[in-house]
């Protein structure tokens, strides 16, 4: 659609961007995100893009997006992606392959994770700069006596537990450091003893297969 700001007989028209020169967000060689706004693109309008890399098990952090809903669109790999419905609090898992998509309406809280290495997914978004609000911000920026207070928690029990953050916005995790430590700890126990409780659910290739291309379950069961 045509914008009304937009002189499309001037010089200064852009109309070729290239999104591999645009990275928002490193965190290793297999895992970032490039970026594609209307500030790159001027011809753009009411849309932008996210170009997501992840290997298997690394999850785009629970975040939401205050004023733009998101499509999620899978080219290679498959990931899943997962909402809270905010109108009945069931948290909704969907499986992605390539060529197919999901949709999260706009305001919804959400996280995408890579079921396979070399996993490639565009985020499609109808405003031209969405604005994140992310988990690990809110764990890490919000004091933590407030989160003590409000919900009867031991406060130095809750710094230890979001120590590991130091503070970052995370992104895409897991970090690398732990990483490292949980997949140390995948494949001793990928035999089929019991494994330990990592805070996290455990990569997808010691589940078992198939997985369910679409299911739900209730937040407050």
């Amino acid at each position: 659609m045509a914008v009304s700001y937009m002189d499309y007989t001037s010089p200064d028209a852009e109309y070729f961007f290239n999104v591999n020169q645009n990275r928002l967000f490193t965190r290793n060689a297999e895992n970032y995100i490039n970026r594609l706004g209307r500030d790159n693109l001027n011809t753009l309008g009411n849309v932008s893009l996210l170009d997501i890399y992840l290997s298997r098990a690394h999850v785009v952090e629970p975040h939401y997006h205050q004023n733009a809903s998101e499509l999620v669109y899978c080219i290679e790999g498959a990931a899943e992606v997962s909402f809270i419905n905010p109108f009945n609090n069931e948290v909704t898992n969907i499986r992605i392959m390539p060529g197919e998509v999901a949709n999260i309406p706009q305001g919804w809280w959400h996280w995408e994770e890579a079921l396979e290495d070399d996993t490639h997914l565009l985020a499609i978004f109808d405003a031209p700069y969405p604005e994140y609000i992310f988990g690990s911000d809110i764990l890490t920026k919000t004091p933590a006596e407030v989160f003590a207070h409000t919900y009867c928690l031991d406060e130095e029990t809750f710094k230890n537990a979001v120590a590991p953050l130091h503070g970052e916005t995370i992104i895409i995790g897991p970090t690398d450091e732990c990483g490292q430590e949980a997949q140390e700890q995948v494949q001793h126990y990928a035999g089929g003893n019991q494994a330990p409780n990592m805070g996290y659910s455990m990569p997808y290739y010691v589940y078992p297969q198939p997985y369910p291309r679409y299911y739900y379950y209730p937040m407050f069961r």
